[in-house]
């Protein structure tokens, strides 16, 4: 019986060491709780705080992309007027180029006092050109000084 008596006693502390142990165990556990709860809070502010920042950034994303897209057609309405003023402008030299002509001739003629009535058709005409010319390349203009006001006029009328 003292068998039985021993491992009583010896089951009894093995209880006692399982019971201390699974309180240590507890009492650790809820000494870390307080630290997870910690953590988990710090990680959903975190998130929160990165949620935010992805807005923002696809907020600052979609601002640049209209930006962009605004100055891409500002860039291809002003080389179009650009072009255009390229062409009214040659036009305008070439037009003066045969006033230019023109009027020599009828310069030599007068010297030689031999005036062709087709020299003085010629020099009007050329001049009337270089006329037409001339309004064409100033209404490009305009039309270019125009093309810069009306956003200016678009965006204060929306403003008032």
């Amino acid at each position: 019986m003292s068998n039985v008596s021993d491992l009583e006693n010896r089951l009894g502390r093995a209880l006692d060491r399982i019971a201390k142990s699974a309180m240590a165990l507890r009492a650790a556990k809820s000494d870390e709780t307080p630290d997870l709860e910690a953590l988990r809070s710090q990680l959903d502010a975190e998130r929160a705080k990165n949620a935010q920042l992805s807005e923002r950034v696809n907020a600052v994303r979609q601002r640049q992309e209209s930006s962009f897209a605004t100055l891409e057609r500002r860039l291809a309405r002003m080389t179009e007027q650009l072009d255009l003023q390229s062409l009214e402008m040659l036009r305008l030299k070439k037009a003066n180029t045969k006033l230019i002509e023109a009027n020599r001739k009828l310069r030599e003629g007068s010297e030689a006092q031999v005036i062709e009535p087709s020299a003085i058709n010629r020099s009007l005409v050329a001049e009337l050109e270089a006329l037409r010319a001339e309004r064409a390349a100033e209404a490009a203009e305009l039309e270019d000084v125009l093309g810069e006001l009306t956003p200016v006029l678009s965006r204060e009328e929306s403003n008032a």
